[in-house]
């Protein structure tokens, strides 16, 4: 797989960290990890960025490039941050970017439970902590035969729960995003049971492909996309994409998702990207990139397939779909 350089990001360029983070001592374990990160700030606070700086303007020092990337043509920033899914926000694919300014997003919590041996609820800084940042170029191909190319930021899964040292009995993984129908419009609906909750198998989780994502080309996640953590994982976008999340928890048994409490017959707990295997309303055969017209096939596994479909030996994927 060709590693593609990111466009260098001029010291100048990068917005004093001060802005974002109140505690010193953060500052100095990022220094003493090699990372300097400005993640995302609530507008309004005492100290954080003005609502009116976009989030793409708000850089990230990462290590560049990641392990893994590709050499296609990235898809255009505006499109990626303009066309979403996350329900939250509301159900057509412009609301996610019309109500993000709804989105609280400081200060943040996430807590990790379950299976473990070190539970906790910790702050989003001090989880990112000692993770150092890097870029992943990812082929995504989204539910509805879409797809995307995005350079995301972000660091391991696996890293994280195996700083939480996961027991012998941790089979899955389960994801919670934020629950504030206070703020978000699409949770004063009764569109999916909220909140929003996600699950993998550990050996998903822990894949060396599967990231937390907190920027994207280069800059801090906008709102729209699922800032300030949400999940990505490569032969599974658009099926695996939870966004803001506020917990995450080990488990023994397969935990609910929202889509297949809401339609199982439509997804289920897998959902990997399968041409071979057609949503009951459409062909996952081709897909559209988005910016361009012609369609092309669509790729097992999101062309992932020569690292995880390994995963999936002497499992019938028609079933386990």
């Amino acid at each position: 797989m060709l590693i593609r350089q990111a466009p260098e990001i001029r010291s100048s360029e990068i917005t004093d960290p001060g802005l974002y983070f109140r505690r010193r001592e953060f500052l100095r374990g990022l220094a003493a990890a090699g990372v300097t990160a400005s993640l995302p700030a609530m507008a309004g606070l005492p100290g954080s960025a003005s609502a009116a700086t976009p989030a793409l303007e708000r850089k990230l020092d990462f290590r560049s490039p990641g392990p893994f990337a590709t050499d296609e043509t990235w898809t255009d920033r505006d499109d990626a941050t303009r066309y979403n899914n996350f329900y939250e926000l509301g159900t057509d694919k412009g609301d996610p970017k019309r109500n993000a300014h709804r989105l609280v997003t400081e200060p943040w919590k996430v807590t990790i439970d379950g299976e473990v041996a070190k539970p906790g609820t910790i702050d989003l800084e001090d989880l990112i902590r000692p993770h150092p940042l890097e870029e992943r170029i990812y082929r995504l191909r989204c539910v509805e035969a879409w797809s995307m190319v995005i350079p995301w930021v972000g660091f391991p899964l696996g890293d994280l729960l195996k700083r939480f040292q996961p027991t012998s009995r941790a089979k899955y993984v389960a994801f919670e995003s934020i629950l504030d129908p206070e703020h978000l419009p699409g949770q004063r609906r009764n569109v999916l049971d909220w909140p929003y909750v996600e699950g993998l198998r550990i050996d998903e989780a822990m894949h060396e492909l599967t990231i937390l994502a907190v920027g994207m080309y280069g800059a801090v996640l906008p709102n729209q996309n699922g800032a300030p953590l949400r999940l990505v994982v490569p032969w599974k976008y658009g099926f695996k994409s939870i966004k803001s999340i506020v917990r995450i928890r080990l488990l023994e048994t397969q935990p609910p998702t929202s889509w297949n409490i809401s339609a199982p017959r439509e997804y289920g707990f897998y959902s990997n990207v399968n041409p071979a295997v057609s949503h009951p309303r459409w062909s996952q055969k081709r897909e559209r990139r988005i910016g361009e017209w012609r369609k092309r096939p669509t790729l097992p596994f999101n062309g992932y397939a020569d690292r995880v479909a390994s995963l999936y030996a002497g499992m019938d994927l028609n079933k386990s779909f």
